[in-house]
């Protein structure tokens, strides 16, 4: 069953995400996961006073291979970088 992770993602390094950025696909493709959304430039709150700056959703084929790619060692030194570079809010759900 699918898997996804939803970060909301305030960025405080532009410079420094773009690193993060160019590495992060590799290793989530590594672990069989593909971005479905890459940041959601067009995003509208539906109810409550919910405003994320930026969405990311991930899919894995698994929740186990999510929690795999969270805590590989190819995600450390990218995972290093946003949290100097970003303020960031994330959950797993298995999908149905």
């Amino acid at each position: 069953m699918a898997a996804y992770i939803i970060g909301e993602i305030e960025i405080t390094d532009r410079i420094g995400y773009e690193e993060y950025r160019k590495v992060v696909a590799a290793t989530i493709a590594q672990y069989g996961g593909r971005h479905l959304v890459h940041g959601g430039a067009a995003i509208e709150s539906l109810e409550g006073d919910w405003q994320p700056p930026r969405i990311v959703l991930l899919e894995f084929p698994s929740l186990e291979q999510a929690k795999r790619w969270y805590e590989s060692e190819e995600y450390r030194g990218p995972k290093a970088i946003r949290h100097r570079t970003a303020t960031t809010k994330a959950i797993l759900v298995e999908g149905s």
